[in-house]
């Protein structure tokens, strides 16, 4: 599960924090308590800086890695790390790559007492909220400025749109590994069987979910911890039919923003097929991976809302030959301002490396590594995800139909590609939750939804202790 948006907030991260703090000498912060020597490139050992250690690693040397393990799992960064270790270059440099899935519960005593990892991946339910660390972390600009491993300057590689969702202010403070797409995903043997069409617009929705009936099937389902699924469905599409003047209202908390007549025909597009029973009911009392299993396994509903790692964290348990495909997010209707392809795709796994870690030149050095062809090519592979490294995956996609159907997303959009940063910048999804867990639940109007999710981004917007970023 790919809870990139589940960043915990300022308010929690502090609470958190609260026990620790009153370890610390009065007037000391967890931005201002790590230990010196490491800011603007951080402490530990240099080393010569060469065309094959362009950040200067120190000979015999260790990365401290601290991955989250989530749909991806940490191998892939052990691959890289291997990788790196054959780098004659760097003169017996190697890599501790160590899981996690509570970065901030084990990460934040360390920056707080100013021995970081030299890399972290910032993901998953139990990440660190970005408005917490940004001054504690490096700018990466001069990675994407290296060479990689074949001769090539790293920046000309990667698709575009890789910067904008690690960018926070001014700085370019994450390195995003997995290009993730999101979509509707279906089982194309299924619709093959059935004839039927994978939905173009929302419009389309309801003759589905009518047909899904006549076979006892129903159109989505969801699972507790994965409802707001659907609340990323909902704005992608709404912003797909609108542009920027839905999008910029939200990512920037303003007041009504929820209110938009886009987002208003759309809640309620949904709330009608929730009434008509198109909906499986009960999904706020089931894990989300077992509801998942409901639609690839059992194939009990006909389309699921979710990123691209959908594929890869339900391959032991979808169907034999689902033949798993995926289109983009759909407008409302034909009528929609964008252009054609336009869609949801970002960089995802942020990778960050903490200016006082003991290791930072490491932490880039076994970035760029994962960077390179190599490493980059041997995780499409084997999660069956592109990563930002563009080129790489075959016409076949590996043999994935999925990983197939994200390329010619990614075509078809070319650069018309969005993200959206404020519910992962604001640490908002844990407050959401509940919400979209009601709503999906028939338990909700769509005034109700609205009130309730303008309510939790006023008292953002409203609250002086959260630093607020304009968002373009």
């Amino acid at each position: 599960m790919e809870l990139t948006q589940t960043s915990i907030s300022r308010r929690n991260l502090l609470r958190g924090a609260a026990a620790t703090a009153l370890l610390l000498p009065f007037g000391m912060s967890l931005a201002s308590c790590a230990a010196p020597g490491g800011g603007g490139g951080g402490g530990g050992a240099k080393g010569e800086v060469t065309a094959d250690n362009p950040f200067g690693v120190a000979a015999n040397t260790e990365v401290d890695a601290v991955i989250f393990d989530g749909g991806y799992g940490v191998d892939y960064v052990e691959n890289a790390a291997k990788i790196m270790a054959g780098n004659k270059g760097l003169d017996g440099v190697t890599a501790k790559v160590s899981a996690s899935t509570k970065i901030a519960q084990e990460l934040q005593p360390r920056f707080v007492g100013g021995n970081p990892p030299d890399l972290v991946d910032n993901s998953g339910a139990n990440s660190i909220g970005w408005n917490t660390i940004l001054d504690q972390l490096e700018d990466l600009s001069d990675v994407l400025e290296a060479e990689n491993l074949e001769g090539t300057k790293i920046a000309d590689t990667l698709f575009d749109g890789v910067k904008a969702p690690g960018t926070f202010g001014d700085k370019f403070a994450a390195i995003n590994y997995v290009f993730t797409t999101y979509g509707i995903w279906y089982s194309g043997s299924l619709f093959e069987e059935n004839g039927w069409e994978p939905p173009t617009t929302w419009q389309d929705l309801k003759a589905l979910g009518e047909a899904a009936k006549t076979q006892g099937k129903y159109l989505f389902l969801w699972g507790k911890e994965a409802a707001t699924y659907y609340q990323t469905f909902v704005v992608d599409s709404a912003i797909i039919q609108s542009g920027d003047d839905v999008r910029l209202p939200l990512e920037n908390l303003e007041e009504g923003c929820w209110s938009h007549p886009t987002l208003q025909s759309i809640l309620t597009v949904l709330y009608e097929l929730i009434q008509a029973g198109y909906v499986k009911p009960g999904g706020g009392g089931t894990q989300f991976t077992e509801a998942q299993a409901q639609w690839s396994l059992d194939q009990e509903a006909l389309l699921y809302p979710s990123g691209s790692w959908i594929e890869n964290e339900m391959k032991k348990t979808t169907a034999e030959n689902f033949q798993m495909k995926g289109v983009r997010e759909m407008p409302l209707d034909d009528k929609a301002t964008t252009p054609a392809g336009f869609m949801r795709a970002e960089a995802g796994e942020p990778f960050i490396v903490p200016s006082k870690a003991k290791n930072p030149a490491g932490g880039k050095e076994l970035l760029r590594t994962m960077l390179s062809k190599e490493a980059a090519s041997a995780f499409s592979k084997e999660k069956l995800a592109p990563t930002v490294v563009k080129d790489i995956v075959p016409e076949d996609g590996f043999g994935s139909t999925a990983l197939v159907s994200q390329v010619e997303m990614i075509a078809s959009a070319g650069s018309g590609m969005f993200t959206i940063q404020s519910f992962n910048l604001y640490g908002m999804n844990s407050d959401q939750l509940p919400i979209w867990n009601s709503f999906l639940d028939g338990k909700m109007t769509v005034a109700d939804i609205t009130k309730q999710l303008q309510d939790l981004t006023d008292k953002i917007r409203n609250d002086s202790s959260i630093e607020k970023i304009e968002i373009k």
